[in-house]
């Protein structure tokens, strides 16, 4: 199984870019997208100098509980730029959403609460809300981790969206909004 099949079977349909998408991306965006693959792991990442986003990170069910993903991530640690990642919110009915919660929080990761993130899927027409998740050697604010997520919106997903998808994803002013009075629940303090 290739890298994208892995990806694609493992994350919904919403949060899947094509994989031609992926490949411009890996192409004409080298300088900054990068992929880590081996025989049991893809980890597909954005690195500025500022930050890095982490766009998909897959670990296949027979490496898990290895420390193969913890080692992964604290390669990118040791870049010592904060780490910014989005995930669905805990869905009860698939374990692995809660898996991957309990993961992110053991490794260090925060939720960014005060960051609200729908995006319209060009792939499903709905509208799906993500939460941000981050970890940084240094005291970050969320006003900062925002700024981040809208330049990885607009130079990754958004990239040549019209020429891959046939239309454009939404302004990224639409997509991500920092909201003070949204409530205050941390996904990660519930688990």
């Amino acid at each position: 199984m290739n890298w994208y099949e892995k990806l694609s079977q493992y994350f919904p349909i919403e949060e899947m870019k094509s994989k031609k998408h992926l490949e411009l991306l890996l192409s004409e965006q080298s300088e900054i997208y990068n992929k880590d693959e081996g025989p049991h792991h893809v980890l597909m990442y954005v690195e500025t100098d500022e930050f890095i986003f982490v766009d998909y990170l897959f670990v296949s069910k027979d490496a898990r509980g290895q420390g193969l993903g913890g080692k992964l991530i604290n390669k990118l640690k040791d870049h010592q730029k904060p780490i910014i990642l989005e995930v669905e919110p805990v869905d009860y009915a698939d374990s692995d959403s809660e898996k991957r919660l309990h993961f992110y929080k053991r490794e260090g990761f925060k939720h960014a609460t005060s960051i609200g993130y729908k995006r319209r899927s060009l792939a499903t027409n709905e509208v799906n809300q993500m939460e941000i998740l981050y970890w940084s050697p240094t005291e970050e604010s969320e006003e900062s981790i925002l700024n981040s997520m809208k330049k990885t919106y607009e130079l990754i997903h958004t990239y040549k969206d019209k020429e891959i998808y046939g239309e454009k994803y939404q302004p990224v002013d639409e997509v991500l909004v920092l909201d003070k009075n949204r409530e205050d629940i941390d996904i990660l303090s519930e688990l």
